[in-house]
Formats: C-alpha cells, sequence, structure tokens
C-alpha cells in the first residue's frame, strides 16, 4: 500500500534510535532491542506482505467498491486510531483511513460471495483474526503513538516494552494484568469457610454461614470446569457466593480440580458421578436436608442439568428441589463464533489425540476464547505493553481470566461432540450418559434461567432456548452486558438492569408471579422480549426471590461448626485445588 503523502517509518525510528542511543545509558542498541526487534520486524514484515497481497487485485482508486474513499470510513469511531497523533500526520490519517476502507471492503466482498451461512461465518471469523492483526497501530513502525512515546521517553519505553515482550514471551500469552498483585485466598476468594469432602477430580467448599438462621434446603454452586470457581467468590462486594449467604442459604461449591495427565483418562460421566452426583449426595449429609437447591454456571450449567437428566432416568430426581442455570447452553443450534472452531475436521483430529487419553490444555481454551474478541483481550496490550512499553495495571477480573484451568480429553471431546458439533443434547435420547438415555423434559423441578443480552459466548437466544427443552416451572431472566459482567453485578452497585415478564394481575386464582411453564413461554425469544418488562439493577435480587420460594420454608438455626462427623473439615476455603496452576 505506497503512498506518497505516507512518511517512510522505516528511516524516521533508524533516526530515532540513533538520536536517543545516549540516553539509553549502559545499553547499547543491538542489547536492548534485538530480540524483540527480530519479533517485531518478521511481524511487520509479515504484516506489509499479507496486506500487499490482499491488496495486489484492486484498482488504484477504491471509489468503485466504496464511495467517497476515503472520507467514508469513520476513524474517530474506531478506538484504535481515535488518538489525536493518527490524525495530525496527513501520512498516518491516510494510512489508518486505508486500512479501515480496505477492512471494509473485504468484508463487503465476503458478504456477496454465494456460499452457505455458516462457511461465510467461518470465513468471516478468520477474515477478522487476519485484518485486526494488519492494523497499523499493531506495529511499531505504523503507530505514530509509540513512536511518539519513543521520543518524549528517549527511547526507555522501547526497552521497557522489550522487557514486557520478553517476560511474556516466556509465558507463551500476553499479559493483560499485574499477575504478582493477586494470591488467590489472600485478596481473591475470600469468603470464609471450609473444604468437607475431595477425591481426585474436585474439593466441596461450604460456606459460613452469614445469617442467624439458615434455610433447611441447602444451595449447591456448580462451577463451569474451564474456568476457576473464585469468578463468584471474586471479591466481598461482588461475590455471588457471600450474597447467598447472606440471604439465608447454606452454601455448598464444587471445586474442579485443574487436571494433568494422571487424570487424562476422566469423562464426562466421571463429572457427573465422581463430580455432581457426589456432591449432591455429601451437601445432602452435612446439611441433613432432603434435597438440595442447585446452580451450575455456563458449562457447569450444562453438566448440572445432564447430571439431573440421569438422576430423573435413575429415579432420584428426588435429591434436588430446584436448578438455577447461568448463560448456560442446552441446545447448540446457535453457539456464535465459538461454535465455528469447531468442524468435523477439527473435531476428528481431537479425538485421534486426546479422545481417549489426554489433556486439553487451558492455555489453548484461553487463547480460543481471547480470539472471539482479540481487538479487546489481544491487540490492546500488544500495543500498550510491548509499544509504548506501559505495564498492565492490577485487575482482579483480569487476573482470573488469565488463571488457565486444564480439561480431560475424552471429557472435552464428548462436549464439544454432543453439544457443539451434533447437538445431541437438546434430542430425547439423543446421548447416553451413565447408562441411561438423557432427556431433559424428565427434568421436572423448578427452573431459573439467566441470560446475558451481549453475551458472545452463550448467545442468549440459544440460553433461551433451554425453556422449550425443560419438564418444569420455568422463569426466565435477561441481563445487562455481557457473560461475565452481566452475571457478576451485585445489587449494591446499582448497575445494569435486567428483564423478565411482569407479574399477572394479582387475583385468589393468579400464579405466583415465577411461576410460568416451559410450555406456555413463547418459542420465539424475540416474542418473549416484547412481553418482558425491563427493571433497573441487579438479577440477583429476582433470583434470590425465586429461590426463597424453593425446597422447605423451613429455616434452622446456623451451625457455627461446617461439616458433619462424617465429613469433617480438611482445611479452609478456597482449599488448594483452585490455587493449582494449569501445566
Amino acid at each position: 500500500m505506497d503512498n506518497p503523502s505516507t512518511p517512510d517509518a522505516g528511516q524516521w525510528f533508524t533516526q530515532l534510535l540513533k538520536s536517543q542511543q545516549a540516553a539509553l545509558g549502559p545499553f547499547t542498541a543491538d542489547q536492548a532491542f534485538a530480540p524483540w526487534m527480530q519479533a517485531a520486524t518478521a511481524f511487520t514484515s509479515w504484516q506489509q506482505e499479507t496486506l500487499k497481497q490482499m491488496t495486489a487485485f484492486w484498482p488504484m482508486s477504491l471509489a468503485a467498491a466504496i464511495p467517497g474513499f476515503p472520507s467514508a470510513v469513520n476513524v474517530a469511531s474506531d478506538k484504535r486510531f481515535s488518538a489525536e497523533a493518527w490524525s495530525r500526520h496527513p501520512g498516518f490519517d491516510m494510512l489508518s483511513k486505508s486500512y479501515l476502507a480496505q477492512t471494509q471492503a473485504l468484508r463487503q466482498t465476503l458478504e456477496a460471495t454465494p456460499m452457505d451461512e455458516r462457511t461465510k461465518a467461518q470465513w468471516g471469523f478468520l477474515l477478522r483474526q487476519v485484518v485486526d492483526a494488519l492494523s497499523p497501530a499493531n506495529c511499531l513502525l505504523t503507530n505514530p503513538e509509540a513512536l511518539q512515546t519513543a521520543v518524549d521517553t528517549g527511547g526507555r519505553s522501547l526497552i521497557e516494552g522489550a522487557r514486557l515482550f520478553m517476560e511474556d514471551f516466556a509465558k507463551g500469552r500476553v499479559s493483560m494484568t499485574d499477575e504478582k498483585a493477586f494470591e488467590v485466598g489472600k485478596n481473591v476468594a475470600l469468603s470464609p469457610g471450609a473444604v468437607v469432602f475431595e477425591n481426585e477430580l474436585f474439593q466441596l467448599i461450604q460456606y459460613a454461614p452469614s445469617t442467624e438462621h439458615v434455610k433447611r434446603t441447602p444451595l449447591l454452586i456448580v462451577p463451569p470446569c474451564i474456568n476457576k470457581f473464585y469468578i463468584l467468590d471474586l471479591q466481598p462486594e461482588n461475590s455471588l457466593v457471600a450474597y447467598a449467604a447472606s440471604q439465608g442459604n447454606t452454601v455448598f461449591l464444587v471445586s474442579w480440580r485443574n487436571v494433568d495427565e494422571s487424570l487424562g483418562h476422566l469423562t464426562w460421566d466421571d463429572y457427573e458421578r465422581q463430580g455432581v452426583m457426589t456432591a449432591i449426595d455429601v451437601a445432602r449429609e452435612i446439611a441433613g436436608s432432603e434435597q438440595v437447591n442447585t446452580l451450575g454456571f455456563c458449562i457447569g450449567g450444562s453438566l448440572l442439568a445432564c447430571t439431573l437428566a440421569v438422576l430423573s432416568a435413575q429415579g432420584e430426581a428426588g435429591k434436588v428441589g430446584s436448578m438455577t442455570l447461568l448463560t448456560t447452553l442446552l441446545d447448540f443450534t446457535d453457539t456464535g463464533e465459538l461454535g465455528l472452531m469447531i468442524t468435523p475436521q477439527s473435531m476428528a483430529l481431537r479425538e485421534s489425540t486426546i479422545g481417549q487419553r489426554g489433556v486439553l490444555h487451558g492455555r489453548e481454551l484461553a487463547h480460543m476464547f481471547a480470539a472471539l474478541r482479540a481487538n479487546d483481550l489481544i491487540w490492546p496490550y500488544v500495543v500498550n505493553g510491548y509499544l509504548q512499553g506501559k505495564a498492565p495495571p492490577p485487575f482482579d477480573l483480569l487476573y482470573w481470566n488469565a488463571d488457565d484451568s486444564n480439561l480431560p480429553g475424552p471429557m472435552a471431546c464428548f462436549f464439544m461432540r454432543q453439544g457443539y458439533l451434533e447437538n445431541r443434547v437438546r434430542q430425547p435420547g439423543g446421548t447416553v450418559q451413565c447408562g441411561v438415555p438423557v432427556d431433559l423434559r424428565k427434568i421436572t423441578v423448578p427452573a431459573f434461567l439467566y441470560a446475558s443480552r451481549e453475551d458472545h459466548i452463550v448467545p442468549w437466544k440459544s440460553a433461551y432456548a433451554s425453556t422449550q427443552l425443560l419438564g418444569g416451572p420455568i422463569t426466565f431472566v435477561l441481563g445487562a452486558s455481557g457473560h461475565i459482567a452481566g452475571v457478576i453485578n451485585p445489587p449494591a452497585k446499582k448497575k445494569r438492569s435486567y428483564w423478565e415478564l411482569p407479574p399477572p394481575d394479582a387475583d385468589d386464582n393468579a400464579p405466583s408471579p415465577h411461576a410460568e411453564v416451559a410450555a406456555l413461554l413463547p418459542a420465539d425469544p424475540e416474542h418473549w422480549f416484547k412481553q418482558a418488562q425491563q427493571y433497573p439493577g441487579s438479577w440477583w435480587t429476582a433470583w434470590s426471590e425465586w429461590l426463597a420460594r424453593q425446597g422447605s420454608d423451613d429455616e434452622v438455626p446456623a451451625r457455627a461448626e461446617l461439616g458433619s462427623d462424617k465429613h469433617r473439615p480438611i482445611e479452609p476455603a478456597p482449599g488448594r485445588y483452585v490455587k493449582a496452576k494449569a501445566s
């Protein structure tokens, strides 16, 4: 992409290095920059060559493809180019506009290509990865902010960027926060409690009560096994665990093992038998309750629902009084961009390598999720860190996000094939789990289903589809924001909003406000949304009110001692399983 108004950034940068070398103290340019510049030069060469090949077939003017080019693109609305440095110099202004216009033309071309929608979406995902990587903001030589920072700091920003790059290179990933600022059990995952049971797969945590009396029916939380559980107990002020305890619940939580090769044989059935079913029985025994209320988050919700269907098939449905599913997929018809990564070819490869035994490493999962939002979760940290020498600030949520968890290969392959690839979980008898055909219609306990409106991992309409699969009374609530921020929304913050169907007109024969039956909820989520009412604040309050009506209404005095004679405390919460790092 040659442009007469664009300066020779390579010459500019060479002059910059020469003029600032004296300010580098004992470092020489070769010593300070050699490893970093080798990587940066290789990336820049790839970027320029790819961009050249992409645009080689275009006419000299893009006016035919995009009328008004380059004024047709809105640079100011793209946060990558919103800084004044991009518009102040005509060369960089043209560079950013050209890039955006070319990206727009490529997307328009793909959209006009005759192919099926799934294939087009897969190519669109790949195209976005390429054009996002090709952004001139991602390279030192074509980023005026980074070059100006290098001038202003006498080249020190480049040295610091090189140091940050080498640290991340050793870790194998881009740092998004200062990971040294946090320690599980010290300043995250702080709710008091104790591990009251453990096996090779999980530890069961019982949390200390925070009220004088508690409901007889305890609450069991099944978090996702692809992340650490403490997203639900990040800080005291935004802890769903602490909130549930404050509402008079005896809270138990499953802390999944961060598996290694020695546990690479574990299956989906093992997670049901040794995991969820065992946790249900232990929680019932300790609480002295016939039933437990249950809550599953993301894949933890998928695992919980399948387990309850198995229990129903085995005649043990009475162990569970209710089920809450947060951002959970049971119908995988539309899985968003995440599902585009799972193809018959990739699935066959995974099954041949880890399908019988092996580990799906958490780092690979983290890269996959980051790719869904590369311009939020990858490139800003490359630009701020490596190009401008700014270390990321401490942020507990991003620390959790980088705390990877491994999955056993057989378990992961089952979920990906039966869910994402073949969508058999939703089919009555479509899968056999723990030796019985699974039919989600057999789950007849009251269910509270939550989805986040801007969720890019579990699209809300796909989460809504579960209302048509379950056999009991259903309450569906839609929250604002995304997969994590929508879920972790404590009432005290008074942020965001949620939608649910308004209560019926009050009369003696009216059902309770949340007692909608699945068959009565419309199949079309948009039809539901038109009927729903928006409420300010957190959905947690609606859920707590619903949960208070589930199970036994009896309250019992809260016990000071955790566990029981059979299951004595092993160690304080959060336990050692959650502290194990993925290898």
